[in-house]
């Protein structure tokens, strides 16, 4: 019985240990710099021809010649799709957020709000 007692505190500590690994980590707003650096390690060959952050610092629409790149916040990390920039370009704005249409992605975080948009036609 004895042995029982440090064991199950031994489980209770690495319970408690796995819990505190799941909180996510505090991230940085985005901002221009970060933005073209996160989007180098994912699309280097990438023109960038135009970056619009979204306000509270949680996303980023970038023109790449034909292709329109959306960095986003997920968790603790950011994460990059691509898409047809005539795409992105002819979203729907509404109450002052673009909605993206993005696979996979949840539509509550492809509905940024970004400044300048949208941009001037061409």
């Amino acid at each position: 019985m004895s042995g029982l007692i440090p064991s199950g505190i031994a489980v209770l500590v690495l319970v408690g240990l796995a819990a505190l690994a799941r909180l996510a980590r505090p991230t940085p707003p985005l901002d221009e710099a970060t933005a073209r650096t996160l989007l180098g390690n994912d699309f280097p060959e990438a023109q960038i021809d135009r970056i619009w952050l979204a306000g509270d610092g949680s996303a980023a629409l970038v023109r790449s010649g034909a292709r329109a790149l959306y960095l986003f916040r997920l968790g603790d990390s950011w994460v990059v799709r691509d898409l047809a920039w005539t795409e992105a370009a002819g979203a729907p704005v509404r109450d002052g957020r673009l909605h993206l249409r993005l696979p996979g992605v949840s539509p509550r975080l492809a509905r940024p709000v970004l400044a300048g948009w949208p941009p001037e036609p061409a």
